[in-house]
């Protein structure tokens, strides 16, 4: 792989995690900050759970839960016909869980200093 192969596969990463996290992080913030539910704590600490957990041991969870014998990556391959792990869009899938945090968090705080009747 030459270096420019690498370079676009990075902004086309980059560009297709920032395109589908918006629309996910977005709401989640939204609900969290706004939200008096019992449940919201348990969403805050799934949503930062991947600031928590080694890189290593996030990267042995993907390739566990999107093997092809799993139930995620068997949908996966049923939907598509290619498998999750080793594949750029399990790349984009991984990118996007471990990056989540990175996206609601900031959004999370400019939607509390926000006032409600806003």
């Amino acid at each position: 792989m030459d270096d420019m192969d690498t370079i676009w596969l990075t902004i086309l990463l980059a560009t297709s995690t920032t395109f589908f996290l918006m629309p996910v992080s977005t709401p989640i913030a939204w609900w969290l900050a706004r939200s008096t539910s019992k449940a919201r704590p348990t969403l805050e600490a799934a949503v930062a759970l991947p600031l928590v957990l080694p890189p290593t041991v996030m990267g042995f969870y993907f390739l566990i839960l999107f093997n092809p014998e799993s139930a995620i990556g068997g949908f996966w391959v049923e939907i598509t016909g290619e498998s999750l792990t080793f594949s750029f869009s399990g790349l984009v899938f991984a990118s996007l869980i471990y990056s989540l945090p990175f996206m609601v968090q900031p959004l999370h705080s400019a939607f509390r200093n926000i006032p409600e009747e806003v």
